[in-house]
């Protein structure tokens, strides 16, 4: 019946020159002009059973209901595909319903996230914007505090290696390896992981993040396809929707983008999220793992097909990878204002320590969100006085050190002019076992001025009269390594990267080609 019904759709909708058909493992999508109608597969897996006409309605109408309200432009309506009285077939007719599809708006295929990562055009901007999607996505997710989340991980992870030794793409060596590491994990988080259960952040996500499932319209990400055919699939922790994201952003190569969502999307959210980051590696390599397991599915399906193959060993070894990261490390990067502390930050931060990387920390950043201001509002000058900033460094200091406590890079950007802001930040390495490697860039004041001078939204507050009184500043004693700035933003970045030990920078090999 299917058949028939797919070869109806793709001779009414191929009239438009532009009609295409697109097929996944369990749904056929006919795109014409500016319309999309979707089926899904009368098929039954373990995860999903659209086996009966009665179930495919079911999944269609749960899958608008749960879109909607991430993508309301482009999810219209369920309809159904009739018989007619004449016999023939319909689309919303008003015969015998024999199909249901979801009715959509069009977007450009060629918009979505996977598209710009496969061209290594993902900005900062972008990612930026990536963030704030999920994290206003999640703030607006209704809340579980079930069980059945943290319940579900062990049986996640042998299913995964139950499907790798079945398939047998890989050394069982490698599984077993994989398995392993996974549970180890599990067992370590259990209690962080229950502990973020009964404190709200487990809620009904998206479930399904990847990055052929954000689309840019009209200039800004949406969030489609969400997961509708399994609530518990998609009732999981805030973290670990976002690890989704993370993962196949670092999939691709992209590094820089994967460490800017992350940065960004723990400046939208709960300040809580950050002792979440233990978590991230598991997270990260479950996402890899299930990806990899779909690939191989995929590839079974078509025949061994070598190109899904390579793409299952491509996401495996990235499950691999991610649990066994590199130590973590607490780097401080002082300098007057105009030095480029910020950009020599964003540069570092994707080549150190778990993926994606560290975390970076902004004074001028913090300093706003602490006084409840916006990131590109400027304070009085009350917001300056010595007393607000000691209580800014403080805080620099107590986020570091729940940072580093985990596990997890992190990178301190501050002017660090007096001796016991650089005392108290070097002690956080100290107390988390870490490394810790103390930069202080220097700049010519013309320099540095012409730099202040071109700075347009940025949170920093720093004036040309700024930069010059601080050239009054007494630095002799500063006792961490000086690093000349004077150069581009990416050579400063190289110039403290030769400063940071080995052991903490990473060099993933998970790229395609």
């Amino acid at each position: 019946m299917q058949d028939e019904i797919e070869a109806f759709l793709g001779r009414t909708l191929n009239a438009d020159a532009q009609a295409k058909r697109i097929e996944t493992h369990s749904a056929v999508v006919f795109l014409s002009g500016d319309r999309a109608l979707k089926i899904k597969r009368a098929i039954k897996l373990p995860f999903l059973d659209f086996s009966t006409l009665e179930q495919r309605k079911a999944a269609c109408e749960a899958e608008l209901a749960v879109n909607k309200p991430f993508a309301p432009t482009i999810y219209r309506r369920v309809i159904p595909i009739t018989r007619e009285g004449d016999g023939t077939l319909k689309i919303d007719g008003a015969g015998q319903p024999v199909e249901w599809a979801l009715d959509m708006a069009r977007f450009d295929e060629t918009a979505t996230l996977d598209r710009f990562a496969e061209r290594d055009a993902i900005d900062a901007a972008m990612a930026t914007a990536v963030a704030d999607a999920i994290a206003n996505s999640h703030a607006k997710a209704a809340v579980s505090r079930t069980s059945a989340w943290v319940e579900s991980i062990p049986a996640i992870i042998q299913q995964n290696a139950d499907a790798f030794r079945t398939i047998s793409a890989f050394a069982p060596a490698e599984s077993d390896r994989l398995e392993r590491l996974s549970r180890s994990a599990y067992v370590k988080l259990s209690a962080l992981l229950a502990r973020r259960n009964t404190e709200g952040f487990v809620r009904r996500c998206h479930g399904d993040l990847h990055l052929a499932n954000v689309v840019l319209i009209d200039g800004k990400p949406v969030l489609f396809d969400a997961i509708e055919f399994d609530e518990n699939l998609a009732t999981i922790d805030v973290m670990h929707d976002l690890a989704f994201t993370l993962m196949d952003l670092i999939r691709y190569g992209c590094d820089d983008a994967a460490n800017t969502v992350l940065n960004r999307y723990l400046e939208d959210t709960a300040p809580d999220n950050l002792e979440a980051l233990a978590l991230l590696p598991l997270f990260v390599s479950l996402r890899a793992a299930v990806r990899a397991n779909i690939f191989l599915y995929r590839s079974a399906q078509q025949g061994s097909d070598q190109s899904a193959l390579d793409l299952a060993r491509s996401y495996f070894t990235l499950a691999q990878s991610a649990l066994v990261p590199p130590p973590a490390c607490v780097i401080a990067i002082g300098g007057l204002s105009g030095t480029g502390k910020t950009a020599a930050a964003r540069l570092l931060a994707p080549l150190i320590g778990a993926l994606p990387g560290a975390v970076v920390l902004r004074s001028d950043v913090l300093r706003k969100r602490m006084l409840g201001a916006n990131e590109l509002d400027r304070l009085p000058p009350s917001a300056y006085e010595p007393s607000v900033t000691a209580q800014v460094y403080a805080h620099l200091v107590a986020e570091a050190g729940r940072i580093a406590r985990q596990g997890h890079s992190v990178i301190v950007d501050a002017v660090f002019a007096k001796e016991d802001e650089r005392s108290a930040i070097e002690a956080v390495s100290t107390q988390a076992a870490a490394d810790f490697v103390g930069i202080f860039l220097t700049a010519d004041l013309e320099v540095r001025l012409q730099r202040i001078r071109r700075r347009s939204s940025d949170a920093s507050d720093a004036t040309a009269a700024v930069a010059e009184a601080q050239e009054r500043y007494d630095l002799a004693s500063v006792g961490w390594t000086s690093v000349d700035a004077g150069g581009t933003p990416q050579s400063t970045a190289d110039l403290c990267a030769a400063l940071l030990p080995s052991t903490s920078l990473r060099r993933t090999d998970v790229r395609d080609g």
